[in-house]
């Protein structure tokens, strides 16, 4: 089977689901919507919405109740790629081949597209009650996952250790935390709201929690060694930022060699585990693999 061709046409079918859940550019405050637009449009892998309508659909998810959940995800995760290239974040002027946010529309509205992209996330998801009023009781479950794994507990508290630790050196296992949270969170979201959704039970989400988490922290330790041995052309972004910014980084800590075999290791770890789940798709197993062992 081609995944790769089967990828492109699911990338396609999320733009077209983004489209539809973006606010109109219309009105005085006209120049936010624009700058929101210009952020989630801006490209990318659509890794977090894939995720998680291919983990809806592992578990027998139908209908369209997912797709509000998942233009809300891609919402929350455009909000912090803005606010992390502010000047006072990481002072980046390039993401995914073009001009940051804040350098077309200037920092000031730069904060507050992040701003508003977070709060119209939740006004997306919102919307899954009126697609399926029946499902009432998953959604509600499906917006706490939300809620906490972008908050203080999960993606902002992995920044917030993250920005403090810049400069210090961090032994592997505060590297893993801030992983952990920073990054795992949001695909801990992906996969547990489509379980959520489609009525897996609470240990199925709890083992799809444990697979997601284990391909965020392979997935931000091959962002690690990308950062060293890519170029800017192909990864659409600055490189050796972290170097930049003094971060710890598990290729600082490990090395490369090291830092390769634990992605191998981990990646393995969450492919058993979504084989234990004894249910099929192909497309999602073929996916997590290749994210975590892409070369941009």
């Amino acid at each position: 089977m081609n995944f790769s061709g089967e990828m492109k046409q699911k990338v396609n079918e999320i733009e077209a689901i983004l489209d539809e859940y973006l606010p109109a550019a219309e009105g005085y405050q006209k120049q936010i919507m624009e700058a929101m637009a210009y952020s989630v449009t801006a490209g990318g892998k659509r890794l977090r919405p894939m995720l998680m309508q291919e983990t809806f659909r592992l578990f027998g998810g139908e209908g369209k109740v997912v797709e509000p959940f998942m233009a809300a995800l891609e919402m929350i995760h455009t909000y912090s790629l803005v606010h992390d290239d502010l000047p006072a974040m990481d002072n980046d002027e390039y993401r995914r081949g073009r001009k940051t946010t804040h350098v077309v529309y200037g920092e000031a509205m730069g904060i507050l597209a992040g701003d508003a992209l977070l709060n119209y996330a939740f006004e997306t998801a919102v919307k899954a009650f009126d697609i399926a009023p029946e499902k009432s009781l998953q959604i509600g479950k499906a917006l706490k996952i939300l809620a906490e794994k972008a908050g203080i507990y999960g993606m902002i508290g992995g920044q917030v250790v993250d920005v403090a630790s810049c400069g210090k050196g961090l032994d592997e296992a505060m590297l893993n935390f801030i992983y952990e949270l920073k990054t795992g969170a949001l695909i801990e979201s992906a996969m547990m709201i489509g379980a959520v959704l489609a009525g897996a039970t609470q240990e199925q989400v709890r083992t799809v929690e444990k697979i997601a988490s284990d391909v965020g922290i392979a997935f931000q330790i091959q962002d690690d060694i990308l950062d060293v041995t890519s170029t800017q052309e192909e990864l659409g972004k600055p490189i050796h930022s972290d170097e930049k910014n003094e971060k710890s980084t598990y290729v600082t800590i490990k090395g490369l060699d090291e830092a390769a075999k634990d992605v191998e290791r981990i990646s393995e770890e969450a492919v058993d585990l979504l084989q234990s789940l004894n249910l099929e798709n192909p497309y999602l197993t073929w996916l997590i693999q290749e994210l975590v062992h892409r070369r941009k």
